[in-house]
């Protein structure tokens, strides 16, 4: 089960919270969900390099809540909150485009900084995945990942690559761990994170599992 399950899914309602919390008809359900993915795709999008770690959606019937964590605030804002009131305006844009006036929301938009980026496993995949493509040895930047990971503070660390690893002929698959990640306990912080990365041999998945804990 430790490998089939996704950590966060199977956590989710135990030790962690929706990512989207509304409420919605059945008839209106299903665009609610495409709306919710279109908005964090356009921000992950705008705002790439900020280090967008998660984004928590929160509907009433006239306010979408909006929190972007992110480990580089500064980015988002802007000089003044300029850059912020842009992104505002786009994600009004989105959301209002097709709606009659007295249907349109408000948007509050919030800004939470990560204080340590290097116990998120979607940083760490995004920083392994760009040394990839830039041609660096996969054992050094998975070895420097995992040492950057276990001094930030966490208790275990587990790091899976596979594809045609360094420009393999043929594909493997290799693993790599520090410390204990306990991927059956649901009390257990674990955070999980996957992404591939598309090398000129072809694409090399890379898969981040941190355990900070367990959740008292």
């Amino acid at each position: 089960m430790g490998q089939k399950v996704h950590p966060t899914g199977f956590r989710v309602g135990n030790t962690f919270g929706w990512k989207s919390r509304w409420f919605a008809e059945p008839a209106e359900y299903s665009d609610t969900v495409i709306e919710d993915f279109r908005l964090r795709s356009q921000l992950k999008k705008k705002l790439l390099t900020a280090g967008v770690v998660q984004i928590d959606i929160e509907r009433s019937l006239t306010v979408i809540k909006i929190v972007l964590y992110v480990s580089r605030p500064g980015v988002v804002i802007g000089r003044g909150g300029a850059n912020l009131e842009e992104v505002k305006k786009d994600v009004e844009r989105l959301l209002n485009v097709a709606k009659l006036k007295k249907d349109r929301v408000k948007i509050d938009l919030r800004v939470e900084e990560v204080n340590k980026p290097d116990l998120s496993a979607k940083l760490v995949v995004e920083r392994i995945q760009n040394q990839l493509i830039k041609r660096y040895p996969h054992r050094r930047a998975v070895s420097q990942a995992i040492d950057r990971v276990m001094q930030a503070g966490a208790q275990g660390v587990k790091i899976s690559l596979s594809g045609r690893i360094g420009g393999a002929e043929i594909g493997r698959n290799e693993k790599y761990s520090k410390g204990s990640v306990p991927t059956q306990t649901l009390r257990a912080n674990i955070d999980y994170f996957q992404e591939a990365a598309r090398t000129r041999s072809g694409f090399v998945g890379i898969k981040v599992w941190i355990y900070k804990g367990e959740v008292v």
